[in-house]
């Protein structure tokens, strides 16, 4: 296995490289100032004509010393090479959001409404989880599954454009959009199997109590948020007249104690969204609360690497030894 990383057990050693500097200095100083020890008045009793290369190849000879000198520092720092492994496993949350869809979901207590308020929210908060299945339930009279669970949220996103009062038979069936995306959520092997409920109103309509819809998520092992939407007091409700749509301000009507308890029976927890910056708020604590759950291992194998550049110091100082006692042994 190749090593990605290189390390020194001793780093504060390499700070002795500094004597490399006044090495050079030295050898610079005292190669210009030397002076010849024996005199003579002519070369030509010597067999050999002068070299000017070999002259200059005696520089090799500080070369290798301070090689050596540098590879025997690098020994002292103990250079290790490092190899890590990382085992990341995730482990997803599957999260159906079911969102009602009913006419009065077009009330303004929220800008622009109700409903494209819960889905900017609900828009963001699923671009934040990349790693967990989610999937979309709408309900009004009826209920159908607009998105099933998917990892694919570009598609998810555009199905969500595409919500709007009106697709189905007008109502509030919060006991039915429940048990459509517990439907969606029973055979599911994720670790932890969530259905995040948006409506503004009172269940009227479906075969199918909230209650009962909660008891069975339970049986599933299957935890509920639920969220009422709408401001307290009054809201402006789109009602239609002869002259076309106008804006009647209407008394706001919530189920919260069936909300609270669906919530309760599976572990979940009931919020009320009565602004927009209060409805981003709940899904953000929903996401802190939901977090995908990340195992990581991290291991690491140190090896010494220091012998190459011991072989280099040794080799460099041997070298040096030789060349000093043959070819470029001098008189005294």
């Amino acid at each position: 296995m190749i090593p990605n990383d290189y390390t020194f057990a001793n780093p504060e050693y390499l700070y002795l490289l500094l004597v490399l500097i006044p090495m050079a200095a030295w050898y610079i100083y005292s190669h210009n100032n030397q002076r010849a020890t024996l005199r003579v008045s002519t070369l030509g009793a010597f067999s050999q004509p002068y070299s000017k290369l070999k002259v200059w190849l005696r520089h090799i000879l500080p070369v290798l010393r301070m090689l050596a000198v540098t590879a025997l520092i690098v020994v002292l720092a103990r250079p290790q090479s490092t190899n890590n492994w990382e085992k990341q496993t995730t482990e997803g949350i599957d999260i159906v959001m079911a969102l009602d869809i009913s006419s009065s979901m077009l009330a303004r207590d929220l800008r622009p409404d109700r409903l494209e308020a819960a889905k900017e929210v609900a828009m963001k908060f699923t671009n934040g989880r990349p790693n967990d299945r989610i999937g979309l339930v709408v309900f009004s009279g009826e209920a159908f599954t607009q998105c099933p669970l998917t990892t694919d949220h570009a598609t998810l996103l555009n199905l969500f454009n595409d919500v709007h009062s009106g697709m189905v038979e007008d109502g509030t069936a919060i006991g039915l959009g429940l048990a459509t995306g517990i439907n969606r959520l029973r055979d599911s092997d994720a670790i932890s199997k969530v259905v995040i409920l948006l409506t503004d109103g009172v269940n009227n309509r479906g075969e199918i109590a909230p209650i009962t819809a909660a008891e069975l998520a339970k049986s599933f092992g299957i935890r509920i948020y639920t969220i009422g939407v709408g401001s307290r007091g009054t809201a402006p409700y789109p009602v239609q007249t002869p002259f076309g749509t106008q804006y009647q301000q209407m008394e706001v009507e919530i189920d919260e104690a069936t909300l609270q308890q669906v919530a309760q029976t599976t572990g979940g927890e009931y919020f009320r969204a009565t602004s927009n910056s209060a409805l981003q708020d709940i899904y953000d604590k929903i996401d802190e609360m939901e977090k995908t759950r990340i195992e990581t291992k991290s291991f690491s194998k140190k090896q010494e690497e220091y012998l190459w550049f011991a072989i280099i110091a040794a080799i460099a100082l041997l070298s040096e030894v030789v060349l000093r006692s043959t070819i470029f042994r001098t008189t005294p």
